[in-house]
């Protein structure tokens, strides 16, 4: 199976849920399964099935987070310098070549991609397009909208780790 780069912050927050889920989730389901059970009658009994729905997701997420920190390459951006071109886990400036508004992007990995915290997936349209690239140059990014052109201004490393 294929390594899947993730920064330490998003291995981090996996690691957090996954302890949530073992240590805090997991029990309250297994007590509301008993709960319930103690009510008598299975086939008619909502709390029993609604907890026991809870418990496959929580069992599901479990194992969906076991295997992709087992199959994360963690990335550590704050040692990164790869000599001015974007790489995953850069910062980057860019301008809009129409208007000249600046956007700032971290390219992170899959599971940690959040655009309101401008958090771009390395596999995403406008993270392809930076990949390699150096400050100064112009991208192009297929939008919904059509091409947009877009200049590196300042490529950063680290910024995006807590």
């Amino acid at each position: 199976m294929n390594r899947v780069p993730l920064t330490v912050r998003g291995a981090e927050q996996l690691r957090k849920e996954l302890h949530e889920l073992k240590s805090v989730k997991r029990p309250q389901v297994i007590e509301a399964i008993a709960t319930a059970r103690a009510h008598g009658d299975l086939r008619e009994n909502a709390e029993y099935h609604a907890a026991r729905e809870q418990q496959s997701f929580i069992e599901g997420r479990i194992r969906e987070i076991e295997g992709k920190l087992s199959n994360a390459e963690i990335v550590d951006v704050s040692r990164l310098d790869a000599g001015g071109r974007v790489t995953f886990g850069a910062t980057v400036v860019l301008a809009d070549g129409n208007t000249g508004e600046e956007f700032i992007y971290t390219i992170v990995g899959e599971d940690e991609a959040d655009i309101k915290q401008r958090l771009v997936s390395v596999s995403s349209p406008i993270a392809r397009a930076m990949i390699g690239k150096e400050e100064g140059e112009i991208i192009t990014v297929e939008a919904p909208a059509g091409h947009r052109e877009y200049e590196i201004v300042e490529v950063s490393y680290g910024v995006g780790e807590t």
